[in-house]
C-alpha cells in the first residue's frame, strides 16, 4: 500500500508537531525532511507501538482489527459510516479546533496519533478516498492482543466492502412467466440502420423524431429498447449526429452487418460493457436524472456496469435460476458504493415518478437497486445473455461467455435466401444475412416484421432508391443474387425495366365535386347557358360534371333560378 515515511511525507505539515507530541520525539518544524524522518522512526520502535497500542480505546483498536481483515484498507465512506468522520483541516483551523485533543470520533482520534492515512485508489466506480493503516506500521502493531468480543456491536452491513467476502447466490426451482432471451436485438439493430439510411431522422433526448413510424417495423416494439439501440449503434459508431440528425456510417456498419448473428450478439454485447456514451442510469424507468446539475456529468456509466458483470461472474449459478432481489442484496452487502466513487450519496439530484429527489444512503434501494434491475432486465435480456422470470433469472450460454471471459458461442450458421413473388412481394427470414435485408429495406416499401420480414417492390421504393444514388441495375442484380441466383419474377423484371429510364409521365390525385343530372339534355342547357357555366369545369361525361368547390353556393342559387334543385349527397 503506503509506508509510514511517505504517508508522513504527504501530510498536512501542522499534523507533524501533534504527532512528535503524541510519540514523544523532539522535532524542529522548521526542517521538515528530517522531522518526518525522527518521527518515522519513533512510530516504528516495537517498545513505542506496544505503548501506543495500550494507551488507546478498545474502539479504537477495534476500528484498526476491522482494517486490518480488509487487508489494511477500506473506503473511506465505509469506514466513516462506521467509525466517524476524519475532518480535513489546514493549520488554522487545526490551532482552533485542536482535533487531536477533541476528536469528532472514533476515526480522527487514530488519524491524530498517525496509525491511519488517507489516499486515493482506482476502483469499479472510480477514483475513491480510502483509509489505511501505512504497511511497515501495519507489520508491528499487536493486532493479536486484541479481544473481539466488542466488535459484535458493529453493524456488519456497514464494511462489507471486503471484496474476498463470500456471498453466495442460491439455485431456485424453475420459476414461473419465463421470458427466455433471443438474439432479436440483432434483427431490430438491422432495422434501425436500414430506417436512419433511409430518412436521416432528427434527434431529441435519444430518441428519433419519427420513433412512432419505425416502432411497429420492430420485433420489440418498446421504447425504451429502441433507446438503448441508439446508444448502442453511437457507441460502435456505426451511426453519426449531424446538425441534429442521425446518419449511417458506412464502413463500420456494413462490417457489423456483414457478420455472423453470433458475433453480432457479442460485438453488441461489448459494446455495451465498454460504453462510456450510454449511461444506463439515466435510463431506469421511476428515476429523472438531472444530467447536469450536481457531480453528475462527472458520472461514468462504465465501472458500475463491470461491477454488476464482476458480481455474476463470481456468484451466479452457471445453468440454474437465482433470484434477482439476492443479486441486488448481494450487491448492496459486497459492493455498497459500486456507482458511487467516495460513497458520495448527497451530490446527484435524482427524483422519483412522486417528484422527490432521492438522497443519502436510504436511497440505495430505489437509486443503486433500481439500476440494477434495470441491469438484468434491460441490457443483459436485450441482448441474449440472460433468461428472465418472476424475480428470478439465468445466464444463457452466451451470458456465460460474457461474464466470465470465455469463448464465444459460435453454432453454425446457414443464411437463407430471400424469396421474391409476382406481385412484387419480398420475404425475407430472420436466418438471410442482415447485410441482405439491410439492402432489401434500402429499396422496398416495408410491409410487415416477423419471420420473414415482409417488404414490396413498387414505383415509391424504387423511386426512393433512385435518391440514394441505386438504379433499377443495382436493384436488379442485388434481387438475383440474393435469391440464390434465380431470375426475378416476370411483373418485377417488367417494373424494373418501366422505371429503367426514370419517370416517363406524372399523374395528379385531387378532391373534387361532380355535378350530375338526371338526363344529358339537363347538362347541356347548362352548358349552353353563360351564367351557369362559369361554375363548372371539365366534362366527365354526358351527364357529369365537375364542380368548383368555391363555387357550390353561387351555383346552387344559379340553378334555383332556372327552375333546377340540386340534391347534395355526402355533405
Amino acid at each position: 500500500m503506503v509506508s509510514l515515511l511517505r504517508t508522513l511525507q504527504d501530510s498536512e505539515p501542522a499534523l507533524l508537531p501533534i504527532l512528535a507530541a503524541r510519540w514523544q520525539v523532539k522535532i524542529d518544524p522548521k526542517d521538515r525532511e528530517v522531522a518526518v524522518k525522527l518521527i518515522a522512526n519513533a512510530m516504528l520502535d516495537q517498545s513505542r507501538v506496544e505503548q501506543m497500542w495500550g494507551s488507546i480505546s478498545d474502539a479504537e483498536r477495534g476500528a484498526l482489527q476491522v482494517i486490518a481483515s480488509n487487508q489494511g484498507k477500506m473506503p473511506e465512506s465505509m469506514f466513516t459510516r462506521l467509525f466517524g468522520e476524519i475532518r480535513r483541516m489546514g493549520a488554522g483551523q487545526i490551532e482552533r479546533e485542536q482535533p487531536h485533543e477533541h476528536p469528532a470520533g472514533t476515526a480522527e482520534a487514530l488519524f491524530y496519533r498517525g496509525l491511519i492515512g488517507i489516499a486515493f485508489e482506482t476502483s469499479n466506480a472510480g477514483p475513491r478516498a480510502i483509509v489505511y493503516v501505512p504497511d511497515d506500521l501495519f507489520t508491528v502493531l499487536p493486532f493479536h492482543k486484541t479481544a473481539y468480543e466488542h466488535l459484535d456491536e458493529i453493524d456488519d452491513e456497514a464494511f462489507t466492502d471486503d471484496e474476498d467476502q463470500t456471498v453466495e447466490l442460491t439455485a431456485l426451482e424453475q420459476p414461473d412467466s419465463i421470458q427466455p432471451a433471443d438474439t432479436s436485438i440483432v434483427d431490430d439493430m438491422t432495422t434501425l440502420l436500414a430506417h436512419i439510411q433511409l430518412y436521416a431522422p432528427a434527434l431529441a433526448d435519444d430518441m428519433l423524431a419519427d420513433a412512432d413510424t419505425l416502432l411497429p417495423y420492430l420485433l420489440v416494439p418498446e421504447h425504451e429498447r429502441l433507446v438503448f439501440l441508439i446508444g448502442l449503434a453511437a457507441s460502435a459508431d456505426t451511426i453519426e449526429v449531424q446538425e441534429g440528425r442521425v446518419y449511417v456510417k458506412r464502413a463500420e456498419a456494413r462490417r457489423w452487418l456483414g457478420s455472423t448473428r453470433s458475433e453480432q450478439v457479442r460485438m453488441l454485447a461489448q459494446t455495451w460493457r465498454a460504453s462510456e456514451l450510454y449511461h444506463d442510469l439515466w435510463h431506469v424507468l421511476g428515476l429523472l436524472v438531472e444530467r447536469e446539475a450536481g457531480t453528475m456529468p462527472q458520472y461514468n456509466p462504465m465501472p458500475p456496469r463491470e461491477a454488476a458483470i464482476d458480481l455474476l461472474a463470481n456468484l451466479a449459478p452457471r445453468e440454474q435460476w437465482w433470484s434477482q432481489d439476492a443479486f441486488i442484496d448481494a450487491m448492496k452487502q459486497h459492493d455498497r458504493d459500486f456507482q458511487r466513487p467516495n460513497g458520495d450519496y448527497d451530490n446527484w439530484y435524482i427524483r422519483n415518478a412522486d417528484g422527490e429527489y432521492l438522497t443519502g444512503e436510504g436511497s440505495w434501494d430505489a437509486v443503486e437497486g433500481a439500476l440494477l434491475h434495470y441491469y438484468l432486465n434491460g441490457p443483459f435480456h436485450w441482448l441474449g445473455l440472460l433468461d428472465v422470470a418472476d424475480g428470478a433469472a439465468r445466464l444463457t450460454a452466451y451470458g456465460r461467455a460474457f461474464v466470465a471471459g470465455r469463448n464465444w458461442p459460435t453454432p453454425p450458421e446457414n443464411p437463407e435466401k430471400i424469396a421474391l413473388k409476382d406481385d412484387g412481394t419480398i420475404l425475407v427470414p430472420r436466418k438471410a444475412a442482415r447485410i441482405d435485408r439491410f439492402q432489401v429495406a434500402r429499396v422496398t416499401t416495408w410491409v410487415s416484421s416477423g419471420d420473414p420480414f415482409t417488404y414490396r417492390l413498387d414505383g415509391a421504393s424504387i423511386s426512393k432508391a433512385a435518391e440514394q444514388g441505386i438504379n433499377v441495375g443495382h436493384i436488379s442484380g442485388f434481387l438475383t443474387k440474393a435469391a440464390g441466383d434465380q431470375p426475378l419474377p416476370a411483373p418485377m423484371t417488367r417494373l424494373l425495366e418501366n422505371w429503367r429510364g426514370g419517370f416517363s409521365a406524372t399523374a395528379s390525385v385531387e378532391k373534387a365535386l361532380v355535378l350530375r343530372t338526371t338526363s344529358s339534355d339537363t347538362l347541356d342547357f347548362i352548358y349552353d347557358t353563360p351564367a351557369l357555366r362559369r361554375y363548372l369545369g371539365a366534362r366527365l361525361g354526358p351527364m357529369a360534371v365537375i364542380v368548383r368547390a368555391d363555387q357550390l353556393e353561387d351555383l346552387q342559387m344559379a340553378l334555383g333560378v332556372h327552375g333546377i334543385q340540386i340534391d347534395l349527397i355526402g355533405f
